[in-house]
């Protein structure tokens, strides 16, 4: 945690060292103890200190400074530190301007020069005033600090990146909160635009986009190899067993992940049925474990970045970035997943990231206290997420259009569901249209059986309706069925395409797309189960045919 810090500003040199040197004696280990000999110099820095989250316990000024006063530069500091102590130094002969001072600029206390000894004349009152500081005193955040307004789609993006990356960080509601407003003000940030995101080390970032978030916090990273055995495209269970098996065994192996680790299941708040976690872990945690497991064995991680193509060149595949660069690498596997599929119903498309939501339970909870909030979708994702949601929302609704979640939804999580007072199923329903002022605030629901519309108001409406593979970028070469997944193994036997396609001698492997050495794996893949477990399994497997394909080389 950071010392709070003690100012001191004196424009006698000999003064300010003897002064540095008694507070550092007294104060090492407690306090920071900062001095100059520039009253402006002194707040110009205190404006720096402030955007950076410091705390300033205490200022020591001289009275007697040819740029200013003391008591003039105790007033404007106090306008940035308010809650800061002020004791100001003073000959004998400036005692009534220092008395006059303590109504004029509320002075906490005046000290008469010299102060020796400083065991009796100088540690006593400032110790008086610092425990004074202490009992008021509640350590600010020192962390990732995000402010900006609810409901608006690019603060919603930034917190679902830094959660999704596990970067712990701070929301502050611009909208009730008046002491953000007030940091916003005094840091001269009333004109910024918004979301305002503040690093560890007091970056000031406006409006930022991911890849210069990433950069300005040290999340984003870059290939560092000339050519690699193996890239993974997606960071989803699947991409991070396959990272896990290629590290392990000796595979110079890189991964590329256009949001954060986790994929889908890294957004889970909990996952009940995975192996050998009997109660269960959640998707970020899960994410955490596979990533620093990864990393330990030197796999590189190449993020926040999106791949728009995919070439053979020669030997070799080629992945190009959104921002135009490139990585090479020998075999490809595909563990790009699935991006939720869009509810198509008037009004709620403009409304995405502004009380709409894809996802980003975990994300968006805290915004829901106290709120009604409904839930589309009958599938494991959303049961889950309204579990998690009910320990915030008022009441959490969950919208499908079966009659019951039996033929959707696996048991346990149906027998958790009827077990939580605030969740109530809207069976044989659908949302068919959204309306509000600035973020969503209605919703109509049909019932199917008796057509009749309902109109409702909410606090935030969760969709989880199916999904659609994350293939549009792939070249025509790699087949995919008329879903969009893509085709591996034996399904690719059974397409006309394949013969004109494929010119191997041998029939591909299991999880091997119609471009040799290229692997899917993971909800990308045609015919895959979309459970966590079978995903990783086929991470792992996929590494087993890529040290086969590279054995020819």
């Amino acid at each position: 945690m950071k010392l709070p810090i003690i100012v001191i500003v004196d424009d006698d040199e000999q003064v300010l060292k003897a002064l540095r040197r008694d507070l550092r004696t007294q104060y090492r280990g407690r306090y920071e103890v900062l001095d100059t000999s520039s009253a402006t110099e002194a707040l110009q820095s205190l404006q720096a200190l402030f955007q950076q989250g410091e705390e300033v316990a205490l200022f020591l000024s001289d009275q007697r400074m040819p740029e200013m006063l003391g008591v003039t530069f105790l007033a404007k500091a106090r306008n940035i530190f308010p809650r800061a102590r002020r004791v100001l130094l003073t000959a004998y002969s400036d005692t009534q301007a220092a008395i006059q001072a303590i109504n004029e600029v509320q002075l906490d206390y005046y000290l008469l020069k010299p102060w020796d000894p400083p065991a009796e004349k100088l540690y006593p009152t400032l110790d008086e005033q610092l425990d004074e500081w202490q009992a008021g005193f509640s350590p600010a955040y020192s962390g990732i600090r995000v402010y900006g307004y609810p409901y608006t789609p690019k603060a919603h993006k930034i917190k679902d990146f830094l959660s999704g990356n596990l970067y712990p960080y701070r929301w502050y509601d611009l909208q009730a909160d008046a002491d953000a407003r007030q940091w916003i003000n005094q840091s001269g940030l009333q004109n910024a635009s918004l979301p305002v995101v503040v690093t560890e080390e007091g970056k000031v970032l406006e409006d930022p986009e991911l890849d210069a978030l990433a950069d300005a916090i040290g999340s984003s990273s870059g290939n560092s190899e000339a050519l690699y055995d193996v890239a993974i495209v997606g960071a989803g269970p699947a991409g991070l067993g396959a990272a896990v098996y290629g590290g392990s065994e000796g595979l110079k192996t890189a991964v590329i992940e256009k949001r954060a680790p986790g994929g889908q299941a890294g957004t889970s708040s909990r996952i009940e049925n995975y192996l050998g976690f009997p109660k269960g872990l959640s998707g970020s945690e899960l994410s955490r474990r596979a990533l620093a497991q990864a990393t330990r064995f030197g796999v590189s991680f190449v993020l926040p970045r999106e791949v728009i193509s995919l070439e053979q060149v020669g030997d070799y595949k080629r992945l190009t970035f959104t921002n135009g660069e490139e990585l090479m690498a020998k075999s490809v596997v595909l563990s790009a997943g699935v991006d939720y599929r869009m509810l198509d119903a008037p009004g709620l498309e403009a409304f995405t990231g502004a009380g709409v939501y894809y996802g980003a339970a975990s994300t968006e909870a805290q915004s829901c206290k106290n709120e009604d909030v409904y839930v589309v979708g009958g599938g494991n994702s959303a049961g889950q997420a309204a579990v998690y949601l009910s320990n915030f929302a008022r009441k959490v609704f969950i919208v499908i259009r079966k009659p019951d979640l039996s033929s959707s939804m696996s048991a346990y999580l149906i027998d958790q569901i009827a077990a939580i007072p605030n969740i109530e199923l809207v069976p044989e329903s659908e949302v068919i249209a959204g309306k509000g002022e600035g973020r969503l605030q209605y919703i109509t629901l049909l019932h199917r059986p008796s057509e009749t519309p309902t109109e409702v108001p909410l606090g935030a409406l969760f969709i989880f309706i199916g999904a659609k593979p994350f293939t549009d970028w792939l070249p025509e070469a790699i087949l995919r069925d008329e879903r969009g997944f893509v085709l591996t193994g034996r399904d690719l036997l059974q397409d006309p395409r394949y013969a004109k396609i494929w010119k191997e001698q041998r029939s591909p492997e299991a999880l091997e797309s119609s471009m040799p050495g290229v692997f899917a794996a993971g909800d990308v893949r045609s015919g895959a189960m979309n459970r966590v477990a079978s995903a990783v399994g086929e991470g792992a497997m996929s590494i087993s045919m890529v040290h086969k394909y590279l054995a020819q080389f």
